[in-house]
């Protein structure tokens, strides 16, 4: 078969993307990898505590061409070679995403190339498929990141059902949001990471919220273990808002008995309390749900799964229980083009493209290919 090129762009939040990859109608196995390039706004957004969607838009604007060139001179392909635009659709900052699906429009129709939507989250799933291509089927995925926490069931490749999600804040905002009230630097997670080594993970008992029932506030539909009855679905659901008050007022008090800094000691046994609290939560969930639909893999994707003690703790739980665990390199954790080009040669291969009319979706559902 003739290997399908494809020039791919991500710029959903602050990360200016772009990746070349081949593939073809065999799927994973024939996945290759020729470039990955990109721009990071990290220092940009640190000095606001947090990204400014005004920013983050104008610096795609300055960064995506040089990033698309510098991805193709790393692949060593030219304009002309590329079989495919594959661009990130939604969801993410709507001012960052219409910068990519622009360029993105004008390359299809300037190269007369098929133009390829792909939503976010799919990237991050696909991403697992790049580092596994044999990734076991039927499998449950964990995407966690700084904009989204969501429990996935695969039945099989491409199929991607919502059985759980955050209610509130997703699992790397709590991490900036912490970060912050300890007085840290954007972002957060990183950071609580490094500090967290040199604690006492048990230290602290901050709670974790224990869901039971379905979310009163209309949500993405989930879906229900085959057989179950959907009453108790919430017992997969995510809610950090509560942990994330928990150290608030931890703090409130300290600060009241004494009002001096924070002695490194003290500040890592907190770092290290918080992050295994969020851990917990997370991989609780995470295998509940690999108990309940059967899976025979669980994967974890997202920026949050470059966290060092959530890797150590689901490599664990998979080996004590026979369950392979599959986490993406750091590379591939964080938000990147390759990904969006693994998911674009899956929707190619499976015949959907797009019309130049395509517009930008902050909101995008995630939807199975056909």
């Amino acid at each position: 078969m003739t290997p399908t090129t494809v020039l791919a762009i991500e710029t959903s939040c602050d990360e200016t993307a772009a990746a070349v990859a081949t593939g073809d109608e065999t799927g994973p196995g024939s996945w290759t990898i020729l470039s990955s390039v990109i721009a990071s706004q990290v220092e940009i957004h640190r000095e606001w505590g947090g990204v400014v969607p005004e920013l983050a838009s104008r610096q795609h604007l300055r960064d995506l061409c040089g990033v698309a060139e510098r991805a193709l001179g790393d692949g060593g392909v030219a304009w002309g070679d590329l079989d495919a635009i594959a661009v990130t659709q939604g969801p993410g900052l709507v001012g960052s995403l219409l910068v990519g699906v622009a360029f993105a429009k004008s390359l299809a129709l300037a190269l007369a190339r098929p133009l390829v939507p792909v939503h976010h989250l799919a990237g991050h799933i696909e991403s697992l498929f790049l580092c596994r291509p044999d990734l076991p089927l039927p499998a449950i995925v964990l995407v966690v990141s700084g904009g989204h926490t969501s429990l996935y069931h695969l039945p099989a490749a491409g199929r991607y059902e919502l059985v759980g999600r955050t209610r509130d804040d997703a699992a790397g905002e709590a991490f900036d949001k912490v970060a912050k009230l300890l007085g840290l630097t954007y972002p957060g997670g990183p950071v609580i990471d490094r500090i967290a080594r040199g604690g006492d993970e048990r230290a602290i008992r901050f709670p974790v919220a224990r869901l039971t029932h379905d979310d009163r506030v209309a949500g993405p539909p989930t879906v229900a273990p085959p057989g179950r009855p959907r009453r108790g679905d919430g017992r997969m659901d995510f809610s950090f808002s509560g942990l994330k008050t928990a150290v608030a007022r931890h703090l409130q008090r300290r600060r009241a008995r004494d009002p001096g800094a924070i002695p490194e000691s003290e500040l890592a046994d907190i770092c290290a309390s918080f992050q295994r609290a969020v851990i917990d939560a997370l991989l609780d969930r995470a295998f509940e749900a690999v108990r309940r639909f059967g899976a025979r893999s669980l994967g974890i994707a997202g920026g949050v799964s470059a966290n060092r003690r959530l890797r150590e703790l689901a490599a664990a739980r998979g080996e004590a229980g026979g369950l392979p665990v599959v986490l993406p390199t750091l590379h591939l954790s964080t938000d990147n083009a390759a990904m969006i080009a693994a998911a674009g040669l899956r929707r190619l291969s499976a015949g959907v493209t797009a019309r130049l009319d395509l517009n930008a979706d902050p909101a995008l559902p995630l939807v199975s290919a056909p």
